[in-house]
């Protein structure tokens, strides 16, 4: 039999067989197919990658993946078709709707089920392989171990405690009791899934040792960039001795599932497991240099007048370009493989650009971000806009709304009306000017010109460097025969897209990159665990020899390596000397720089945040008013009146339902509280 066909049924029989792991009625297994996946390199490589393909498509930023980007947290939403609605998941789930017991939605147990059992076969039988050598072994070793914990997390975020099954594979004549686990407790979970990645860790390839056609495969990095994410997780309030679950035990030993008592060390363990990262020296935040470096100028265009704005990054701000050292890791302008900052990384597998283009530019005007998303992005002097400065004040009510055509020569100096490349409309809001460079980099606003240079059809004075409005009858109103998708609040992402993108006429739209996690999460990880530490508490860990403790010149470095990327100054030591404060800081800088990433979807659950967050009304501008009453346009309006437009949340949506189809094969399972 030809090799491939070896590998289709060998595959097809684990997808098969497997796809209800753990709630099935009876158990087949094909050996001889699988014996052939072990006889060369090139069908084990194949049957490990399969395993990997049951990993959640998280580089489609909207549409597809329903969790957790897109509209699964309360950054954005989408006005469409009731008909649509199964392309818009994520969406639905805000919503209340479509999670029950009773529904398969977003069910991706019996899958990452089969890939953790993959996995198991090819740690248990890969010594069966003679054609490849130790080097090779031990990668495709360390890839099996990593799709194991990958999995195992995967369905901890969505579940919460989770079976830990055998990692020696059943015999075939497996009894359905013997293939039933009850959940393991959440201790537990976190302590298999970083054991398999520091297993990981210590077999795969390091990000140097990739090129550029396997960098996408996990790295020893990426294993310990992930078990960073797991310690910061547990150590978190909703993991950390939280009440709501006193009552939620394992019947066979009586054991609460998530721990009830409060443990302070787990932050030192988190913060351990982030400067390991950190030490391997092999990541670095993105930057561009600046194109008109002077020793006057922290950066291209602007004088910023705050601390070390003349030391060169990452001390200061100085000599880089905050705009595009920030955009250009998201837009494709760089090749996945040269953004040293992504640890683990995807193309993105599906067009998303047309979802934020305007029609006029033959976009589908969908993506609504919401109006608090946008607030919460800085002025360029670091300042809140609710306590904006003197020398860059956010306007007032009455000047909010006016053009920055309005404004005097002395107070356009710092932006002017061009930075980095970036054009700024004369007709563009006072509100939308002095801001930090990640809202321009991220949010699509009122009166932003978008540049679609690659368009060379024949009109290009409505798909080429389009000044993109929100009124009623502005040029980003809806297509006449689409009007239920509309760009509601007034605002819209434009962080995964480039200038040369253009869905219109003989346009193009670039490859796009999706980072899975990358470096600047793990300063903030380092930080958020240090500050988080007692101020007496220090902490060496015996393996690595790494000590932590709540060192503010650490928080301060690193925090502000993240703020100086950005163009703005750093931390105060106000904030640094209070843990109330500077939690909020990280909150609030975690919120901007992982914007649309997928990242806030978990963050507000671990803070235990997001009863406030998804029952806080979506805010917007009143999109109703036409071009001609551009004071009605910028009203803050609460945008509620839709259906699609209410976000619910219960205490029971942080972890999703075990459906009741699964619990009813396995009597060995209880189901989430609440559901």
């Amino acid at each position: 039999m030809m090799a491939g066909v070896f590998m289709a049924s060998a595959i097809s029989t684990t997808f098969t067989s497997c796809e209800s792991f753990l709630d099935i009625d009876e158990y087949v297994y094909d050996m001889t197919s699988l014996d052939s996946i072990f006889t060369r390199k090139s069908q084990l490589e194949k049957y490990i990658s399969a395993a990997a393909n049951n990993f959640p498509a998280f580089d489609n930023v909207w549409k597809s993946t329903p969790l957790p980007l897109g509209f699964a947290s309360d950054e954005a939403f989408a006005s469409i078709k009731e008909s649509e609605k199964d392309s818009w998941k994520g969406l639905f789930f805000a919503m209340g709707q479509m999670v029950d017991k009773y529904s398969n939605d977003f069910f991706r147990w019996g899958e990452l089920y089969v890939s953790i059992r993959m996995a198991n076969i090819v740690i248990a039988r890969i010594g069966e392989c003679t054609d490849i050598t130790d080097f090779e072994r031990r990668d495709f070793l360390g890839r099996a171990y990593f799709i194991r914990a990958y999995s195992y997390y995967t369905l901890m975020m969505q579940y919460g405690p989770v079976p830990i099954v055998p990692d020696q594979a059943f015999p075939t004549n497996a009894s359905v009791d013997q293939m039933s686990y009850p959940r393991a407790t959440y201790t537990e979970c976190v302590e298999k899934i970083c054991s398999d990645f520091e297993q990981a860790a210590s077999l795969l390839k390091a990000a140097d040792e990739r090129d550029a056609s396997t960098y996408r495969i996990p790295t020893s990095g990426a294993a310990l960039a992930l078990m960073s994410r797991v310690r910061l997780e547990a150590a978190s309030p909703w993991f950390n001795g939280n009440k709501y679950y006193y009552d939620f035990l394992r019947s066979s030993d009586n054991q609460p599932y998530f721990p009830q008592n409060y443990d302070s060390h787990k932050w030192a363990v988190a913060a351990v497991a982030a400067k390991r990262v950190i030490d391997l020296n092999l990541y670095n935040l993105y930057t561009v240099r600046s194109t008109a470096y002077t020793p006057e100028l922290p950066a291209n265009t602007y004088d910023l007048k705050f601390n070390n704005k003349n030391n060169k990054f990452p001390e200061g701000p100085h000599g880089i370009d905050p705009l595009k050292s920030y955009r250009d890791m998201f837009t494709g302008e760089e090749e996945g493989f040269s953004i040293s900052e992504f640890i683990w990384t995807k193309s993105q597998t599906e067009n998303n650009t047309r979802l934020v283009f305007p029609y006029a530019m033959d976009g589908t005007n969908a993506i609504s971000v919401n109006g608090e998303l946008a607030d919460a992005y800085r002025m360029i002097d670091g300042r809140d806009i609710n306590a904006s400065s003197a020398e860059y004040p956010y306007p007032t009510e009455e000047k909010a709304w006016q053009p920055i055509s309005n404004l005097d020569d002395a107070q356009k100096t710092l932006l002017g009306t061009s930075f980095s490349g970036f054009d700024l409309d004369p007709e563009m809001a006072q509100m939308d000017y002095n801001r930090e460079m990640r809202y321009y980099a991220t949010i699509g606003f009122n009166h932003r010109i978008w540049p679609a240079s690659s368009y060379n059809g024949p009109d290009p004075a409505n798909k080429k460097a389009l000044k993109v409005t929100y009124y009623s009858d502005g040029t980003g109103k809806p297509d006449q025969y689409q009007k239920e998708t509309v760009c509601v609040t007034g605002y819209t992402c434009v962080k995964y897209v480039n200038e040369m993108d253009s869905p219109a006429g003989s346009g193009k739209v670039l490859s796009k990159s999706f980072p899975l996690i990358r470096y600047a999460e793990i300063l903030l990880n380092y930080v958020e665990a240090m500050n988080e530490m007692g101020d007496g508490d220090n902490y060496t860990d015996e393996t690595t020899g790494i000590s932590v403790s709540r060192n503010k010149e650490e928080m301060r470095k690193y925090f502000n390596m993240i703020r100086y990327r950005a163009g703005m100054p750093g931390i105060t030591d106000a904030e640094l000397n209070s843990r109330d404060d500077m939690r909020e800081a990280i909150k609030q800088e975690r919120k901007v720089e992982f914007a649309l990433e997928g990242l806030r979807y978990h963050d507000l659950r671990r803070w235990g945040d997001a009863d406030a967050a998804y029952n806080t009304k979506i805010i917007g501008w009143n999109t109703k008013a036409r071009v001609n009453n551009r004071t009605g346009f910028y009203t803050r309006t609460i945008w509620d009146s839709e259906r699609i437009q209410k976000r619910v949340f219960t205490q029971k949506m942080y972890f999703f339902p075990i459906p009741q189809t699964t619990l009813d094969h396995n009597a060995k399972l209880v189901q989430n509280p609440g559901w």
